[in-house]
């Protein structure tokens, strides 16, 4: 991807997240911040028939946890749990098509680690 698109892309999802606010039914919730940062990302979910039906996001951080944490609750959507399970790193940074140091992985890390501790 171009680096002006990245940076287009990545500022669209910081000032337009996908899924930002709160769920008003869900039945499963987790938060985790960056201690590094002060970045803190919390999750709100409906899950049923062992899928993510609804799910929302709250919290701040800088633009890269931002539109992670929007783009990964766009992907969520209506897939199995079992399959979310997988989710790894490489998912996240091949989501957000981007090249990362040790301090910018962990803001683009966060909200997988709010999933994570939402379907366990």
């Amino acid at each position: 991807m171009e680096e002006n698109l990245y940076h287009d892309f990545l500022l669209f999802h910081w000032r337009n997240p996908q899924n930002y606010g709160r769920l008003k039914n869900a039945n499963k919730r987790a938060i985790s911040d960056n201690p590094f940062c002060g970045d803190v990302i919390e999750m709100e979910a409906e899950i049923k028939d062992d899928k993510i039906k609804k799910i929302r996001f709250s919290g701040k951080g800088c633009i890269i946890s931002i539109a992670s944490a929007s783009l990964l609750t766009e992907y969520v959507k209506n897939k199995k749990i079992s399959e979310l399970k997988k989710l790894d790193k490489d998912f996240i940074l091949k989501l957000l098509n981007i090249k990362l140091g040790p301090t910018r992985l962990k803001c683009a890390l966060l909200s997988l680690d709010v999933l994570k501790k939402l379907i366990q």
